[in-house]
């Protein structure tokens, strides 16, 4: 079984990733450096260099293979589950967390994260404010779709995060 957390950027993926994993005992990976490394890339050097289709595809191959392990907490980048197949191999593999913020949340949380600008694409041309919500609208019916398990991480710590989870986990 593989524990997939699912959600916008900035909403605790990689911190409460690695702390659930680390709490139950399991392997975790979180996808977007494991494509910069394989790559030798980082995201933004890839969708400036070779466009989105081409990263959409590298994380498409990433998310098979990391979806066929057990005893795997997961997590994908936030636009991971845009393409059909993924959602359905996601669903497929065992419990979906989706964690959720509101737009000044993963704002404030994007901003103070020294390597987001760096490495992760702009993904429309408005400003960053705009972006979030035009994104976070696109994105929400498909997180819902296929969550099993919906966490709110504002004004949280990532271990209060994690014991809901925890409490919420099928046995």
């Amino acid at each position: 079984m593989t524990i997939t957390i699912i959600g916008y950027r900035g909403t605790g993926k990689t911190t409460v990733g690695a702390e659930l994993a680390r709490r139950l005992g399991w392997d975790y990976v979180d996808m977007d450096p494991e494509i910069e490394r394989q790559s030798g890339k980082s995201i933004a050097a890839i969708f400036n260099e070779d466009g989105e289709p081409h990263f959409r595809d590298l994380e498409s191959s990433e998310l098979s293979r990391q979806l066929s392990r057990e005893q795997l907490v997961l997590s994908p980048g936030g636009g991971a589950i845009l393409r059909d197949d993924n959602r359905s191999l996601i669903q497929k593999s065992g419990p979906v967390v989706w964690l959720t913020a509101d737009v000044e949340t993963i704002a404030g949380r994007v901003k103070t994260d020294p390597t987001s600008g760096a490495r992760r694409p702009a993904l429309t041309g408005l400003d960053f404010l705009s972006e979030i919500q035009q994104v976070l609208a696109q994105r929400q019916p498909l997180y819902a779709e296929i969550a099993t398990i919906t966490v709110r991480t504002d004004h949280r710590t990532p271990a209060s995060i994690v014991d809901e989870i925890v409490t919420l986990l099928p046995e």
